[in-house]
């Protein structure tokens, strides 16, 4: 058999040489082919000038069908091979590509021109922005992929020690950072202060009991506290409890002088009111609880349409805030040791210290001011302690120095000091302005300027003068609407927000809608996962689990106006990202309980505090921002807040549910998606974290 012959160069045709008699020998013919040959180079040069992007992207090693030489390079011009012909074939296809897109481009041009118009410059724009988001989705999954495989893999479990561990929250590892004074108590977040891992429950944990039983009675497996905490503490409100074998139960009404009714009675009076029931009528809706021992002054007074946010300071062992949350009641850490709390000014009616440990006569009094700062024009300041009382006076002349100094303090903050009982004295703020400057000169702390005089202060440390009295907001109590009328605001109240009653009135129909689709599509699953004793009455929601929600881009707190509507007695906690914009003191000003929060940040609280997690537009707002973490990142201080069997509810745009949709199976979550009629780019992603138990050793 002969060997193939060497294809002539310029030849663009293509024959298979097999022997001699395939070359044909009369004139005749050899014209012919030449013809033959000249129509061959135009087809092939068109064919191959398409067919080449697709050569470069899928090469295969199968030979070319135009002929190999001895040597093994392509003898054909347009040869991939062959430099030369690399370079012509690319000029031919960028020309090509060229006059196409010249092409669309008028095309697309012209279409625009005609078909724009007002009614569809909105569509554009909308599209517009879910490219944006789009985009911005791809890059985040493009960075999550060029981690690797790895990264895909389910988070793995915290430690035991971590069971109650709160990030940025280390008094060890202040003290060794330099901290002292208290302020080893405070909040110190870096980049260290993130938890990567799923913090188990206690090896004995038990699922909540339902309210309103919960809130007096609570598992002791579900806390960290031993027995001799209990019998030892000197709290007025932490003696008002029982350890059982396995529950500790909180009396809400004692036999004692000093039981929590009676206490809230005496308040009542020394402010001229019957009893506690009308502190509402007095303008008292909201108030903070500052050392609030166990949360049983709260948890009576939630009864009477009184909201009370507890705060104490970090504990590692036997925590207020912790059993607090346990039974499913409004509390936090914070602490005044050297920064403001991230309240705006202006924002409680009523502030409460029973015993709290916090020396007021300290530090030259910065702690009462930042009590100021926080309380509303008319707002009353509660304070109980053997400091107080008049008997001991005559005994210790130390206690009788600290108590003038309370007392010239407050006067010069212009309080009115309205009553005096036995341990428990009672002061109201000042309704006027003007008041601060008919002190005396030198007498009591500045006022504010209007530089230093934040509204909405994120923990900065404290200041030295006089804040809130630079706010648009600045309202007495007893000038304003009672609850829960104080809640809805006329179109000049909204304007000192910068809101406009159309947005208001927007936010609060969703919820509404939000509301009855959410309850509509859980009540099923949590009576499937906890089916009702045989005889009981179907209780309705919140009254058969949640007891708390806690919603992580408020905004104006609609959620919690529609659950109040709805009558599901459940609280709230409305957080502010200060990633947007800014509506914390509105919502406190409907007598709502929130904080100003960092997503980046872990929240201050315990694990497990939350029955659910709602978050509305939070995955839009924080891919807007130049992050500091991942969604993963969020996503797993969101499962630390959550007890187990809580749920979580995010609404958000499609492609960002989708991304969360692919996160959860990393944590475990059990997760469905649904689509929202009512609009079409938005999704709904509906989580449940599953119940971890921890095996004994």
């Amino acid at each position: 058999m002969s060997r193939p012959l060497p294809l002539h160069r310029g030849v663009s045709g293509m024959r298979n040489l097999s022997n001699s008699n395939d070359f044909w020998d009369s004139e005749v013919k050899d014209k012919t082919e030449k013809e033959d040959l000249d129509r061959n180079r135009a087809s092939d040069q068109s064919y191959l000038s398409l067919r080449f992007p697709f050569r470069l992207l899928c090469p295969d090693n199968s030979p070319s069908k135009y002929g190999i030489t001895e040597n093994g390079f392509a003898s054909d011009p347009f040869s991939v091979g062959s430099p030369r012909s690399r370079h012509k074939l690319t000029v031919l296809f960028l020309k090509l590509s060229l006059v196409v897109i010249v092409i669309l481009a008028l095309t697309g041009s012209f279409w625009w021109t005609l078909s724009i118009s007002t009614l569809s410059r909105g569509h554009i724009f909308h599209g517009y922005r879910r490219l944006q988001e789009q985009l911005v989705l791809d890059l985040w999954d493009i960075g999550e992929l060029s981690l690797g495989a790895s990264r895909m893999k389910e988070i793995d479990f915290c430690p035991e020690e971590s069971e109650n561990h709160i990030p940025c929250f280390n008094i060890s590892e202040n003290l060794a950072l330099g901290y002292s004074d208290g302020s080893e108590y405070d909040r110190q977040c870096g980049q260290g202060s993130r938890q990567s891992c799923l913090v188990l429950p206690p090896v004995n944990y038990k699922i909540p009991l339902r309210w309103p039983t919960g809130r007096d009675v609570i598992w002791v497996a579900n806390v960290k506290i031993t027995g001799q905490e209990v019998f030892t503490s000197g709290s007025l409100t932490k003696r008002m409890m029982m350890l059982e074998e396995e529950q500790i139960s909180f009396r809400s009404a004692s036999l004692m002088f000093d039981g929590v009714e009676d206490y809230s009675h005496q308040i009542a009076e020394m402010i001229g009111l019957r009893n506690e029931s009308n502190f509402i009528q007095a303008g008292v809706r909201t108030i903070l609880d500052i050392g609030c021992g166990y949360g049983s002054f709260g948890a009576h007074l939630f009864s009477k349409q009184l909201l009370t946010m507890c705060i104490a300071n970090y504990e590692s062992s036997g925590s207020q805030v912790q059993l607090t949350l346990e039974r499913g009641l409004p509390a936090m850490i914070g602490s005044f040791n050297s920064k403001q709390l991230p309240y705006p000014s202006l924002s409680f009616d009523m502030l409460h210290c029973a015993r709290c440990g916090i020396d007021w006569d300290e530090k030259d009094g910065i702690f009462l001011i930042e009590v100021d700062r926080v309380l509303k024009p008319g707002g009353y300041f509660v304070w109980t302690s053997p400091l107080t009382n008049v008997q001991s006076f005559l005994r210790n002349k130390e206690k009788q120095k600290r108590w003038n100094f309370v007392r010239d303090f407050a006067e010069n903050l212009c309080w009115e000091l309205m009553s005096q009982q036995e341990e428990t004295v009672l002061w109201k703020k000042t309704s006027k302005k003007n008041c601060y400057n008919s002190r005396k000169p030198g007498s009591g702390p500045p006022i504010c300027s209007k530089g230093q005089d934040v509204e909405s202060p994120y923990y900065r440390p404290l200041q030295n003068c006089i804040g809130g009295t630079h706010s648009r907001r600045w309202l007495p109590i007893e000038e304003r609407p009672t609850w829960p009328s104080r809640s809805n605001f006329n179109k000049n109240e909204l304007a000192l927000y910068g809101l406009h009653s159309e947005e208001l009135n927007e936010d609060t129909t969703d919820s509404r809608t939000a509301v009855r689709n959410y309850w509509s599509l859980l009540s099923p699953l949590i009576f499937s996962d906890h089916p009702k004793r045989p005889g009981d009455e179907d209780p309705s929601p919140p009254y058969n689990m949640l007891r708390n929600v806690l919603d992580m881009n408020a905004r104006y707190g609609g959620l919690n106006a529609a659950l109040l509507e709805a009558g599901k007695s459940v609280w709230v906690m409305n957080v502010v990202p200060t990633s947007g914009p800014n509506y914390l003191p509105l919502i406190l000003d409907r007598g709502y309980v929130g904080v100003l929060h960092d997503w980046c940040e872990a929240f201050p609280t315990y694990p497990r505090t939350y029955d659910m997690v709602h978050a509305d537009g939070l995955l839009s707002l924080e891919t807007s921002q130049h992050r500091r973490c991942t969604m993963l990142d969020l996503f797993t201080e969101i499962d630390r807040l959550l007890r187990p069997e809580g749920w979580i509810l995010f609404r958000d745009a499609a492609p960002l549910v989708e991304s969360a949709r692919a996160l959860t199976t990393r944590l475990k979550w059990d997760a469905r998606i649904i689509e929202i009629e009512s609009n079409s780019d938005e999704r709904l992603l509906i989580c449940q974290k599953p119940f971890f138990k921890k095996q004994a050793m």
